[in-house]
């Protein structure tokens, strides 16, 4: 059952990997700073590293939302088993929908539910979940936004240029932020790998809790870090192109100095919950991120139908992992057969909804469509201007080529009109020498 556990928790951890490549990712394809493969595989080998570089949110989950047992509360590898199928499911679904939903709150949901299904609500330490999981998870995409709001207007107003004689704008040079996009995505991807990862880790050092393997209070033991670095990292790897499609154009049509401004306030807010411990949804924060983006760029719109479409999907994380886990901890307790049932009904409910998505596939290729469209019409407009200067300059050609006519008569009559008066001069000149 340990094994089990491990295995299913390690899947949990890939799924985690590609529902949240968007978070570091997503803005960088949508303006062409990083090509689609390149991002993803920088995003893998930067979680890959980040993983290894914080265990502070894995000693939360393994010791803090759910009772080891120092206070007669003993929870069972069964119960953590439901409670990652709550988690994995919710996990499949939304991504399904291309809905950059919680992966930590769809683990923590899961694990409730399981918890108090299978043992009771003594199972769960309230204080711990409302002060580092509730809380934040309603502060941190508020606080994101606003950051990411000030910083986009801040980009703007500093990188304005205008015509200091007559006070015109002149054509804006923002390129800079493209290229900076590639650092600051890559510091959201190693700051991922510093969270996300560690709640898996936290998974399997609680279970080795409960099966008695390891001591009470103990952080993860190496190989249980190194695993699930390498798990998040081949499913960073493997993409998760619906949700960042959602991400990079779904909410906000984005630009590079609001992407630069939203990775910047996203890696600052996960870096700053991952010292204190925080079990951070880095998904809202980065989705608060690129909407106070969108709200600091003046001429753009905010899509708020799709805001409230993953707002919905916020709102329902929790209670709805927490649901099936529950009922999966129901029927894990009946016993072998039950846990039977459950592994290969939820392995069923994976592997449909995978066959499902091929159906619309969504890859590299078209995740960036908006981008490519954008491409077309700067392509297009560059094309027309180029065609009006050329026929500005055939234009200016003729022109002169006409007065020169004007002065140059070039037709044979014309010609020998002028040559007759300059004949007559001529002659006139010889008689009065005579």
């Amino acid at each position: 059952m340990v094994a089990l556990v491990i295995a299913l928790a390690l899947f949990f951890d890939f799924t985690n990997g590609f529902h949240d490549t968007a978070n570091a990712m997503a803005t960088p394809i949508a303006t062409g700073a990083i090509k689609p493969k390149t991002a993803v595989t920088l995003a893998a080998l930067l979680n890959l590293v980040g993983a290894f570089l914080s265990t502070e949110v894995a000693k939360t989950v393994s010791g803090g939302i759910i009772r080891e047992g120092t206070d007669g509360v003993q929870i069972t590898p069964e119960i953590i088993f439901a409670g990652l199928m709550g988690a994995i499911l919710w996990n499949m679904i939304t991504w399904l929908k291309g809905l950059p939903s919680s992966s930590s709150h769809a683990l923590f949901g899961g694990l409730i539910g399981a918890a108090i299904a299978g043992i009771g609500f003594g199972s769960v330490n309230l204080e711990t979940l409302m002060q580092k999981v509730i809380l934040p998870a309603i502060f941190a995409p508020l606080i994101a936004g606003l950051v990411a709001y000030v910083c986009t207007r801040l980009a703007y107003a500093l990188t304005s240029r205008h015509d200091p004689e007559t006070g015109s704008k002149l054509t804006q040079k923002r390129g800079g932020f493209r290229t900076g996009q590639i650092f600051t995505s890559s510091l959201v991807a190693l700051a991922h790998g510093t969270n996300d990862a560690q709640k898996t880790m936290g998974i399997i050092t609680l279970v080795l809790i409960a099966a008695g393997t390891q001591a009470p209070g103990t952080g993860p033991q190496f190989w249980v870090i190194a695993a699930c670095a390498f798990a998040i990292a081949i499913g960073t790897y493997s993409g998760g192109w619906r949700i960042i499609r959602t991400m990079g154009s779904g909410l906000t049509e984005v630009k590079p100095a609001q992407g630069f401004a939203a990775e910047t306030s996203t890696a600052s807010a996960i870096l700053a919950s991952s010292h204190l411990g925080f079990a951070l949804s880095t998904t809202q924060v980065a989705s608060g991120s690129v909407i106070g983006s969108g709200m600091g760029r003046k001429g753009t719109t905010v899509r708020w139908n799709m805001v409230g479409k993953i707002a919905v999907g916020w709102l329902f994380t929790l209670p709805a992992a927490g649901i099936v886990g529950a009922l999966t901890a129901l029927l894990v307790n009946t016993g072998v057969v039950g846990v039977l049932i459950a592994a290969i009904a939820g392995t069923g409910a994976v592997l449909f909804m995978f066959f499902y998505s091929r159906k619309s596939a969504v890859g590299h290729h078209n995740a960036v469509e908006v981008e490519e469209a954008g491409q077309a019409v700067r392509f297009a407009k560059k094309k027309a201007m180029a065609r009006a200067r050329a026929e500005a300059k055939a234009k200016a050609k003729a022109d002169a080529s006409a007065k020169a006519n004007t002065k140059t008569p070039s037709t044979p009559h014309a010609a020998a009109e002028t040559q007759a008066p300059a004949d007559a001069d001529a002659t006139n000149s010889k008689e009065t020498q005579r």
